[in-house]
């Protein structure tokens, strides 16, 4: 044998002992937990035989408690670029079979390097999280790492897309790189993610609680909102995040890609003539509204389980990727809170920094009242949305279907944030409250003047009725230039996406700033 094929003979048994991480024995335990491998997860994220490794052969340089007996390749995770239906992004996946999957300085500089080379070149980053934290035996160093990750989860925040799977453990400040990325998959009863765990909780608390049900995927997508979605295993998570990317730029310099789609633009449903109910106070199904509208009916909804009361998602209209957020009269009447407030204008910013046109479906009777919400600041949280809306210079149609009241008929798209089209269904109504409340403001003194019960009713009746026939429909509005034109319900699809076609050069900046001070 030569001394070129020997050399190698040992490169092929060097990468294949690499491939293995921390071995066959950990690998089948972390098998044995119902969890996949850092390559098993790349292999089933990316385009078969795309994979491109980085850093195989880097080692940690810990020399602390012993750290200097091991140097395994790679030190705990793998990083690369691939495609994903033919479009490059760049990757990392973080492999607990190698030192719990712990953060080194070694580790933290892959991943940076992969994140900027993400940044440099115009791809999606995603990184997949399945680590027991800062590698302790490293000390500073470790904590420096995060603080390299984080730095440029900020700086290419609205740059490229970043998605983070979290597909195991994720605890202290680990969590934060996951937080500061635009969309976040945990996978249900594998993964977790907290500040502070179980131990700390009952040394500190006395409460007796689980990793589960402090931090896992349930909780986080239904209660705290750090989690887009909640995976029903691995598998269904990586589905997730590549149909994800489907609807997505590569860059803030691009628009998402457009496809082909059978569905016709000039498409009309009846159904939407019917939809909504005589009784004003009757809920009925917004998500049947989407359906009706966009292409073959197909919705990508984010944030499913989180503050219900608002939508958001994504859809494609005559093959365009757009932004859908919309009020769900089903729960909570539609009002927005604090956590749809919330919820509403994160997607609505991400959707301007990589130009994915808004179309905003209103049904709205206010702000949810109550000193629960105002001590959390629902002021300062609804703004958020209002700033949002306000900001953004994406391309913005919006459709009112029924009520859109007061403070909340502003937030939710209208034509003074800088609305480009906004349409109005005949059953609209948009004033500054409903009748009943505005007839006990504004007629208040004279209905109290009167003793006779039925003489007070039928007062408050013909009030009621009187301003009901003024501000029950949207043509105040539109006389006022406020709504652009009322349409027929059934040709939502077809006014929309002629709209999204006039505004497919539009062209708008913002003040010169060196950044705004949004309500946090």
């Amino acid at each position: 044998m030569s001394i070129q094929q020997d050399n190698i003979r040992k490169l092929v048994e060097r990468r294949s002992k690499a491939r293995l991480g921390g071995g066959q024995k950990r690998i089948d335990a972390q098998h044995a937990k119902g969890k996949l491998t850092a390559r098993e997860r790349l292999s089933l994220l990316l385009d078969e035989g795309s994979f491109e490794e980085y850093d195989m052969f880097m080692h940690h340089r810990c020399t602390n408690f012993g750290m200097d007996a091991s140097h395994p390749d790679g030190d705990g995770v793998v990083t690369g670029c691939g495609t994903i239906s033919g479009r490059l992004v760049y990757v990392y996946a973080q492999d607990f079979t190698v030192s719990g999957g712990s953060l080194s300085k070694t580790m933290s500089e892959k991943i940076c390097k992969v994140m900027d080379m993400a940044a440099r070149n115009g791809a999606p980053c995603i990184g997949l999280n399945d680590s027991g934290g800062a590698r302790i035996q490293e000390g500073i160093d470790s904590l420096a790492g995060y603080g390299e990750i984080f730095e440029r989860n900020i700086l290419y925040s609205g740059v490229v897309p970043q998605i983070s799977g979290i597909f195991g453990p994720c605890a202290g400040g680990a969590v934060y790189s996951p937080a500061l990325t635009d969309f976040t998959v945990m996978v249900k009863d594998t993964s977790y993610m907290f500040l502070t765990g179980p131990a700390v909780v009952k040394s500190v608390l006395g409460e007796d609680v689980s990793q589960e049900e402090l931090g896992g995927a349930r909780v986080h997508s239904s209660k705290s909102g750090v989690a887009d979605f909640a995976a029903e295993n691995e598998e269904d998570g990586i589905r997730i995040i590549r149909e994800l990317l489907s609807y997505l730029p590569q860059n803030n310099a691009e628009e998402a890609p457009r496809t082909a789609t059978a569905d016709p633009l000039s498409r009309v449903d009846d159904l939407l003539n019917e939809i909504i109910p005589d009784n004003p106070n009757k809920p009925y199904d917004m998500y049947r509204v989407i359906s009706g509208i966009v292409d073959d009916g197909v919705f990508f909804e984010i944030h499913k389980e989180f503050a219900k009361n608002i939508i958001v998602g994504f859809a494609r209209m005559n093959g365009r990727s757009v932004g859908i957020v919309a009020n769900q009269p089903g729960v909570l009447a539609g009002s927005l809170d604090i956590n749809a407030s919330r919820k509403g204008a994160r997607f609505v910013r991400f959707c301007d920094a990589f130009n994915i046109p808004l179309v905003t479906l209103v049904d709205v009777p206010g702000f949810l009242p109550g000193t629960q919400q105002e001590y959390g600041a629902v002021i300062t949280n609804g703004a958020k949305l209002l700033y949002a809306y306000g900001e953004a210079t994406v391309p913005k149609v919006t459709v009112t279907l029924r009520k859109a009241y007061g403070g909340a008929h502003i937030v939710m798209s209208c034509k003074q944030l800088r609305g480009d089209i906004n349409y109005a269904w005949p059953s609209a109504e948009i004033a500054v409250m409903g009748s009943a409340g505005a007839v006990n403001v504004l007629y208040a003194k004279d209905i109290n003047a009167i003793e006779d019960p039925e003489a007070k009713e039928e007062l408050r009746a013909g009030k009621k009725a009187e301003y009901e026939e003024l501000f029950s429909n949207p043509y105040q509005a539109a006389q006022k230039g406020y709504i652009d034109d009322v349409i027929e319900p059934r040709n939502t699809r077809f006014r929309v996406i002629r709209a999204l076609e006039e505004l497919s050069g539009k062209k708008q900046e913002l003040p010169a700033k060196k950044h705004d001070n949004l309500p946090l």
